[in-house]
């Protein structure tokens, strides 16, 4: 019977290890992610700040690999049960191994991004909390695979073991999964988001134009629409808004200017490090139609720029 089915348990094996990681993983970053929402630290970065990117893929792997991962390891257990794989299978045992090497290689990569991160300047608390969670879930899977290839009679014998490994697993991910829905954006909010960075995207384009022209004409200009037959970047796409096409508000005053348009949301509490940080940062804005202040970027601002200060 088991020589009949080896390539159906070596399917069941294989397939069981490429979700255990991406749930183990996913798992551990969506408790990082939640580590990183809860401790502000100054020095953030997009690898060790909060990053809504990495915790939407951590949520979208949960939801696809776990279940995978849950069922595969039921009919494993079933089918040792029942006595169709052999306890002391050459499938089992040698898949069983590789599965616990290939996690290993991948924990210890894991740990030691974790303490590299510290060694890098990241929080202690931070660093303690995820050194927690990393040996945690590398020790609940090591501890569960190691005990399933000792382990004595498994033919129409219940483990009470196994089912606890199971059960705790799965309410670990289970719960894991609803912290996330606490601080993940959902798909609407997420949209609003990437629109207002398109906006500011086009702030960016536009502010080296109005910056290029003061330099060419030692003036602003009298308008967007000027921009557009001095600049072949600069066309009607980069003036308004993407969703709504309602033109750019734009006001000149002295050496400043403003860009106006209307947000969806406001980024003043942005906590997020990820690729939008740098418009955030830059152009802070609320929700609603905001005039957002530029200063034009003057050969003296250029001179002082490039001078180191003295002390």
């Amino acid at each position: 019977m088991e020589k009949n089915n080896a390539a159906k348990f070596a399917f069941f094996y294989m397939l069981s290890l490429v979700s255990l990681i991406f749930t183990a993983l996913s798992t551990g970053i969506i408790i990082f992610q939640f580590i990183n929402k809860n401790i502000t630290d100054v020095l953030s970065t997009t690898t060790t700040g909060f990053d809504s990117s990495a915790l939407k893929f951590a949520i979208s792997a949960v939801i696809i690999a776990a279940p995978i991962y849950f069922v595969l390891m039921s009919l494993i257990n079933k089918n040792l049960f029942e006595g169709n794989l052999d306890k002391e299978s050459g499938i089992r045992k040698w898949l069983t191994y590789f599965i616990i090497f290939i996690s290993s290689v991948v924990m210890i990569g894991w740990l030691i991004g974790t303490v590299n991160f510290f060694l890098d300047g990241e929080l202690t608390i931070k660093f303690i909390l995820k050194s927690i969670t990393a040996i945690l879930i590398s020790a609940i899977i090591f501890s569960f695979y190691l005990y399933d290839i000792k382990r004595g009679e498994v033919q129409k014998k219940k483990d009470k073991i196994v089912r606890v490994y199971f059960v705790v697993s799965l309410v670990i991910v289970i719960v894991c999964f609803v912290l996330s829905l606490f601080i993940v954006d959902s798909p609407a909010e997420t949209r609003k988001k990437k629109i207002d960075s398109m906006i500011l995207s086009h702030f960016s384009e536009i502010d080296g134009a109005i910056n290029s022209y003061f330099r060419d004409y030692d003036r602003l200009p009298e308008s967007l629409d000027t921009l557009k037959g001095e600049y072949n970047y600069i066309r009607n796409e980069n003036l308004s808004d993407p969703e709504t096409k309602e033109q750019f508000g734009y006001n000149a005053i002295g050496e400043f200017y403003e860009l106006c348009a209307n947000f969806r949301k406001s980024n003043l509490d942005n906590t997020d490090s990820d690729q939008y940080s740098w418009y955030n940062q830059n152009w802070p804005h609320d929700a609603g139609w905001q005039c957002i202040k530029q200063k034009i970027i003057t050969e003296k601002d250029e001179i002082l720029m490039r001078v180191p200060e003295k002390f």
